[in-house]
């Protein structure tokens, strides 16, 4: 298969894969490989490519440093075109991705359902044309994010969450639940996973919690 335009590519992807030869050997041209999310703007700002392909997880913390910078530059270029490629669901993030710009010419899939590569090229083309490529599988958990966040929580977990959202330190919610430090932590610890928030430090993320909490 051969494309319908050939496509200048900045990647910012790790894959063995890409870095050898599957973009060119469909006819596009790779103008930059960059490492990390600051290289992927600059490159960016210097090639002006007609796509960019980027991963999720980037140096220095190799966490979720390519969606930020993705919604970045689509802050910057709302017409950019921006496919994104992840072992897994951000689902904070690729809910921000995809609504950012006018909407158009975004892609966000899931490593292990690219099986075919012409399905990979295909779809690059089609985010470079402007259009609109979601892995399924994506799909299904933004869904599930428009639901009451708080749903996931147990009843004691929501009393916990409760307490947290009144200032109350660790110490306090074990005095009012007459429960140990111990058990509060592990609440604690429930609830930022299943709250499903982005990478921070621990004081970050209840407060992330807590603004949930008030949101739902």
């Amino acid at each position: 298969m051969r494309p319908s335009r050939s496509l200048r590519v900045v990647l910012a992807e790790d894959s063995v894969l890409l870095r050898h030869g599957l973009l060119t050997r469909f006819g596009h041209e790779v103008v930059a490989v960059v490492g990390d999310a600051d290289a992927l703007v600059a490159a960016v700002t210097e090639h002006a490519p007609d796509v960019v392909v980027t991963d999720v997880r980037m140096p220095p913390g190799f966490q979720d440093e390519g969606l930020p910078a993705a919604v970045r530059l689509r802050g910057e270029r709302p017409t950019l075109p921006v496919l994104v490629l992840s072992q897994y669901v951000q689902r904070a993030y690729a809910a921000e991705l995809l609504d950012s710009g006018d909407g158009t010419g975004v892609g966000y899939l899931l490593k292990d359902r690219v099986g075919q590569v012409e399905e990979f090229v295909e779809a690059l083309a089609e985010v470079a044309e402007g259009g609109t490529v979601v892995d399924p599988e994506v799909v299904r958990q933004l869904l599930r994010r428009r639901r009451d966040p708080l749903e996931r929580l147990s009843p004691r977990e929501r009393e916990v969450l409760a307490l947290i959202a009144e200032g109350r330190s660790n110490a306090a919610i074990a005095r009012e639940l007459v429960v140990s430090e111990a058990a509060v932590g592990k609440h604690i610890g429930s609830i930022l996973t299943k709250l499903d928030l982005p990478p921070a430090t621990e004081t970050h993320r209840r407060v992330l919690a807590v603004l949930t909490y008030l949101r739902a």
